[in-house]
């Protein structure tokens, strides 16, 4: 079977039926077959094939999705195809570099290739998405259309699947790889730990935000890694909410309340200053994309 079976190509919001036409022709012709529209505009199937002549059996699989997290939720990577470089601290790759990076996950899951709308291109919340940002190198003229981008991309993966006689095998992880769904929920759980820390008080929420997604993004944790990760979340939150009706009981009972002991030899102090006052600084002022 094709290394290329698991790869997906995801549209956010297209436009122009003749580009979804494009796209269709641009996977028959690279051996790519899962093609999923995110909200498209209104388009006749039946027309798509006088635009891509003999795909009717691929454009008869195009699904459609409400929203983004449908189209991704079960996949192990996602590549977002940007036209610029953003001020966010995306992983940012060439399209060689991601059709490599793309194959070693394929054994994993479904993975992703992710592009916008033809007017705006992907808003940041869909970048939050990624895995990695692709940018195709050009002049500075960097005007492709849609289909043109697709095309580069899928050559890309074509190519590096065309050299491999055989499946890679499975990276050497603890578990199979974290989806999308998986780590959104994770996310979801250590932002509300840190809220609940008050962490955010000094702190741009989204700008910290973006940072863990990057962090996880470069790290590409196993699903027991993830779980892991979002049980310690899980946890503070618990222990917040256990030790704030310990300490209300005492102050009814007129007692001294006492916070829980720590087997763990304290950290001397000033130690972290520096990378805190970094953090903190950083996370706080970064631009927006």
């Amino acid at each position: 079977m094709s290394q290329l079976r698991n790869i997906r190509v995801v549209l956010y919001e297209p436009q122009d039926p003749v580009n979804i036409g494009g796209t269709v022709r641009v996977m028959k012709n690279m051996g790519l077959d899962d093609l999923v529209l995110v909200r498209p505009f209104r388009y006749d199937p039946e027309k798509l094939e006088r635009i891509a002549h003999n795909t009717r059996d691929l454009a008869g699989r195009i699904r459609h999705a409400d929203e983004l997290s449908d189209a991704l939720k079960d996949c192990v990577a996602v590549y977002a195809f940007a036209g610029k470089h953003r001020a966010a601290r995306w992983p940012v790759v060439t399209p060689r570099e991601m059709a490599g990076l793309a194959l070693e996950r394929v054994a994993d899951g479904p993975v992703a290739m992710l592009f916008g709308r033809e007017d705006h291109g992907l808003p940041n919340e869909a970048l939050d998405q990624s895995t990695a940002v692709v940018c195709i190198p050009t002049t500075e003229h960097m005007s492709l259309n849609l289909a043109q981008a697709i095309l580069v991309g899928a050559y890309e993966l074509h190519l590096a699947a065309g050299d491999a006689t055989r499946m890679p095998p499975r990276r050497r992880k603890a578990g199979p790889a974290s989806t999308i769904a998986n780590r959104e929920l994770t996310l979801q759980r250590i932002h509300r730990a840190l809220d609940l820390l008050d962490f955010f008080k000094t702190r741009n929420p989204d700008h910290v935000m973006r940072a863990v997604r990057s962090l996880m993004a470069r790290a590409e944790p196993a699903t027991r890694e993830m779980d892991l990760v979002k049980s310690m979340a899980i946890e503070v939150e618990r222990t917040l909410e256990r030790e704030t009706r310990n300490s209300f009981k005492a102050a009814l009972n007129g007692e001294m309340y006492e916070p829980p002991a720590s087997d763990v030899p304290a950290i001397p102090r000033g130690a972290d200053e520096a990378s805190l006052a970094a953090a903190g600084t950083d996370a706080g002022t970064d631009d927006d994309a």
